[in-house]
């Protein structure tokens, strides 16, 4: 399929690289290697040496050393071309001292003159384009230790050996959410309640723009060739950067209900919040527009955990209650207009009406994105991290044309681990649309059985409002089987006796024989699929059950009668099959509870699934697809151990 779209011509831009999960890298270097002009050279490499690369919580620096590791081939192949240019320049015989390719000549004469070329690159890559934060100190040394020894093993005799750069200004420790990011944020905070008679903003402008022309001489002095950087210098540059921050925290105490005369309530609140005051340490980033990439994996913590340490202040996913929430948000102020973002968080992120903020936040900011979605069985994305994740990609913009893509919901064992990134799939879901969810579908057929679907009215209007006769229990947190029973599960506890369990909850229908209707489609494959692509899948909610496009109104009654009887059926299998189990709590003492197995049910389950096929009008192909979705997992065929 990506061959016929190549011979065609459909794949003609970076966007569709990324959605048909080809090897961009690979892309850029080839260009690189064969591009005939010097325009597109001398346009890569401004690009390559000027890029800025952002993780705002970069912790021991990952991310950081991967960017590294994607830019240094890239260098290196604009270097080789270079050459090859100045060589084809000599073989033709014309003047070596025309004008031709002078800058080539320029940046290679430069590079020459350094006694490692390869650490010299490294060198630049991480003062030009590297930048990260954490609020860690341990964390940001060994960040800085990492790239060091880097750039050190390069070396194989000790006269290459060239002073290690100061990265003390891109690699920087301080809280990535407290304090100011932009130019906005310090003139609210200078402005607000106040009339700035003493033009302050053009002062704190006129300082910060001394700063970053300092910073720039600092930068240029250590990737000249014998560049010098003094104590002096830095401390220079330092003691500016010190009143700046002084007076930006003052503000901000004020902010906080701190007043910044009181020295020691001062001092504990600095302690807490650690500022970092974006606007004034990266300056002439943020005055040019923001960083061109942001890149992490900002951590996973409920706010709650942190709030007696700090507290942030005007967030619009400060509802979301985590921490990756605001990173979230943070860097969007920190990224470029038409900048690229990408990090993995928690897949919930996309898909639970509590991360609704931020949801809104993405579509409104992005251009395009990708959203890729992992499990956490039978293997982790990251092991040890019992998180299902997501990795998502976006380029921001202002524009009404966004574009989104998603992929399915993976599954992998350990052995396949090397393979997964090669095998992702995109799907168009621009016009897919679920209230606070990206729906996780990748495929032309899933598309096809949405369409079928959503033509149909939602369960939810089936359903009573109150206790009814007529009621379908349901456990509330599957895993690969929905469990939907027309009775209620056994449950005994030492405490309270017989009862139904806290897991399983209730649903109310109006009719006696919308009972069996709903419960053997809540028992199908069909509703799995659905619970899977628009849910956490962890947790089976009303809103995946009340806007499920059931149609009751619309369903032959030959079908109704028919599934009323199969699931009659089922319900007496899943008894057959069922365990009785005994465990124990701390809280509730001795607990004893029927256990079920619906995958020795499947067959009945696709007896289901079939009539439901013929009342949606589904093809045998998406028939097919619906009943084998997720099959080898959901029928134990999928771990290593098998």
């Amino acid at each position: 399929a990506i061959h016929s779209k190549l011979s065609n011509g459909d794949i003609d831009n970076i966007n569709a690289f990324i959605t048909d999960n080809l090897n961009i890298h690979q892309f850029a270097q080839d260009v690189i290697e064969n591009c005939e002009g010097p325009e597109l050279l001398r346009a890569v490499w401004k690009a390559i040496t000027q890029v800025t690369i952002l993780d705002p919580t970069c912790g021991s620096g990952a991310f950081l050393f991967a960017a590294l590791n994607i830019l240094e081939p890239l260098y290196e192949a604009c270097l080789d071309r270079m050459e090859v240019f100045l060589e084809e320049l000599e073989h033709a015989r014309e003047n070596t001292r025309t004008e031709r390719f002078r800058d080539f000549r320029k940046v290679l004469e430069n590079i020459d003159q350094h006694p490692n070329r390869r650490y010299f690159i490294l060198k630049s890559i991480i003062i030009n384009n590297l930048y990260g934060v954490d609020i860690m100190e341990e964390a940001i040394e060994i960040c800085k230790l990492r790239l060091f020894l880097k750039m050190v093993a390069q070396i194989d005799k000790v006269e290459q050996i060239e002073p290690l750069p100061d990265i003390d200004f891109n690699i920087q420790a301080g809280n990535t959410l407290v304090g100011y990011a932009t130019y906005n944020e310090v003139k609210t905070a200078v402005t607000e309640n106040r009339i700035d008679f003493d033009n302050t903003m053009q002062h704190i402008e006129e300082k910060a723009e001394d700063v970053e022309h300092l910073f720039e001489q600092f930068r240029l002095q250590q990737t000249e060739l014998g560049g010098v950087v003094t104590p002096d210098d830095k401390q220079a540059l330092q003691n500016k950067l010190k009143v700046l921050e002084d007076e930006l925290n003052h503000y901000l105490a004020e902010e906080y209900g701190i007043d910044p005369s009181e020295e020691s309530a001062c001092q504990n609140w600095l302690s807490s919040h650690k500022p970092f005051h974006w606007f004034i340490e990266f300056y002439g980033i943020l005055k040019d527009g923001g960083f061109d990439v942001i890149i992490g994996n900002p951590p996973y913590v409920e706010y709650s955990q942190v709030r007696q340490d700090y507290t942030i202040r005007r967030y619009e996913t400060e509802e979301c209650g985590n921490l990756y929430a605001f990173v979230f948000e943070r860097s969007f102020r920190l990224l470029q207009r038409n900048g690229w973002k990408s990090m993995i968080i928690p897949h919930s992120a996309y898909c639970t009406d509590r991360m609704s903020s931020l949801q809104d936040l993405f579509h409104r900011s992005r251009r395009v994105g990708w959203v890729q979605t992992y499990s956490i069985r039978p293997a982790k994305l990251f092991v040890g991290t019992d998180q299902r994740l997501a990795i998502y990609i976006v380029q921001q913009s202002l524009e009404l044309s966004r574009s989104l893509y998603s992929s399915c919901y993976h599954r992998w064992n350990e052995r396949f681990r090397s393979y997964l990134f090669a095998v992702i799939e995109h799907a168009d879901v621009t016009h897919t649309s679920f209230q606070n969810s990206v729906p996780k579908i990748y495929s032309r057929i899933e598309q096809s059985i949405w369409g079928k679907l959503t033509q149909f009215i939602a369960l939810g209007t089936s359903l009573a409002a109150s206790r009814t006769l007529y009621t379908v229990y349901y456990h509330n947190s599957p895993r690969y089987w929905i469990r939907a029973m027309d009775f209620a599960p056994y449950f005994w506890n030492e405490r309270d006796g017989e009862h139904i369990s806290t897991q399983v909850k209730s649903l109310y229908v109006t009719t006696e024989p919308d009972v069996s209707v709903v419960a053997a489609t809540l028992n199908s494959s069909l509703f799995y699929w659905w619970f899977v692509i628009l849910s956490d899948c962890r947790h089976l909610n009303l809103r995946e059950i009340r806007n499920f496009p059931i149609g009751i109104d619309r369903m032959e009654e030959a079908i109704k009668r028919s599934l009323s009887g199969i699931s009659a059926n089922l319900m007496m299998d899943l008894r057959c099959h069922a365990q009785r189990r005994e465990t124990h709590y701390q809280t509730t003492g001795r607990v004893v509870y029927d256990e079920f197995y619906p995958r020795h049910s499947k067959p009945i389950i696709d007896e289901i699934d079939q009539l439901l096929a013929q009342h949606y009008g589904f093809t045998d192909e998406e028939l097919d697809f619906i009943i084998n979705y997720d099959i080898k997992y959901r029928m134990g065929l999928g771990n290593d151990s098998n």
